[in-house]
């Protein structure tokens, strides 16, 4: 199998049309801490983050995924890891240097998803009213809001979701964890899960069936516990905010689920907890079908069509685009998401 080249999810830009009502929620409800602002940009951590933010808001048209970021191993692994993109046959670019880490190698992943790559990163050095007592904490916990603790996994929206999932494996190293396929027709992939390390995923890949690429599906934060979790849709429902799907339990990396809207950029949010480690080295991808339980544990509970949605949401602009045959591939822009920085 190929090495691992990639350490950990690290940062995920957001873009909202609504900036401050975003940044409105994130920073109530949903417990970050603002860390640095910009006029049309906000950086956000979680208390566990390790590093000095995990969220970038950022203001745009629509509703979408700017890009994804990786911390690789090493700075070794960063150039090994570039050489592989370009061998693929995807041409990025070198970012010099951007808030809170070094340069930073992006590129659109087959997807037409933005990735950025760095080694070099600011670690977050807490002020007085904010340092924990435990010396591997980066941050006092104090509690608040929904509580999470990091970043946990970002879910995109793809038309080849195979494809993907095997590009990734290939190029960077990621391990393909499981698959799912439709009921009548298994071989017919509708999402995948890839990760960087022990979890059952850091990315994951859901079937997109519009042209329009680099679409964004869902965010994920994790939380400590299923008390906190179960806390989480208090909260949520008790400040107006309909549950979408959830609580439950995936079959597929055996997580507890909670997905919702963020209420100024309309995004889907996910908190999750628990979940299954597995540190197998030669691991080989699982394929579910959907009535082995591989979306919902317990078989009970059916998906409502809202999940299907992705982001940018189809309405008359995007709905242009699709009439001009735009159509995912490596090279090309996704022009509903502004190119995001960071």
């Amino acid at each position: 199998m190929p090495k691992c080249l990639l350490a950990q999810l690290i940062h995920v830009e957001l873009i909202t049309p609504r900036l401050e009502e975003s940044l409105h929620f994130f920073t109530g409800i949903g417990g970050l801490y603002l860390v640095h602002r910009e006029e049309k940009r906000a950086y956000l951590r979680c208390w566990g983050d390790h590093y000095t933010y995990s969220v970038i808001l950022s203001e745009g048209p629509h509703a979408a995924l700017g890009h994804a970021a990786w911390r690789t191993w090493s700075a070794e692994d960063l150039e090994q890891a570039v050489q592989n993109i370009e061998r693929s046959g995807i041409q990025g670019e070198w970012i010099p240097h951007s808030f809170g880490h070094g340069p930073a190698y992006r590129f659109r992943s087959p997807g037409g998803h933005l990735i950025e790559l760095v080694w070099e990163v600011e670690r977050y050095k807490a002020p007085p009213h904010l340092a924990s007592t435990f010396p591997e904490r980066p941050q006092r916990f104090t509690g608040g809001g929904l509580e999470p603790r990091q970043l946990d996994h970002v879910t995109v929206a793809t038309a080849d979701v195979m494809r993907d999932a095997q590009w990734f494996r290939e190029v960077l190293g990621f391990r393909f964890m499981c698959y799912n396929g439709l009921e009548e027709n298994p071989d017919f992939v509708v999402f995948a899960m890839v990760t960087t390390n022990e979890k059952n995923h850091d990315l994951a890949f859901a079937k997109d069936m519009s042209p329009i690429p680099g679409r964004l599906h869902h965010l994920a934060f994790w939380v400590d516990t299923r008390e906190a979790h179960q806390r989480a849709a208090d909260l949520l429902l008790e400040a107006g905010i309909p549950l979408e799907y959830g609580p439950g339990i995936h079959g597929m990396g055996e997580q507890t689920y909670l997905y919702f809207r963020e209420p100024g950029s309309g995004l889907r949010l996910e908190v999750n907890t628990g979940g299954v480690r597995n540190y197998v080295p030669d691991w080989e991808p699982v394929r579910w079908r959907p009535s082995q339980g591989s979306n919902t544990f317990f078989r009970n509970t059916a998906m409502p069509n809202s999940m299907l949605e992705s982001f940018p949401l189809i309405g008359p602009e995007l709905a242009a685009a699709a009439d001009i045959d735009l159509v995912p591939d490596i090279q090309q822009h996704n022009p509903w998401g502004k190119r995001g920085q960071g």
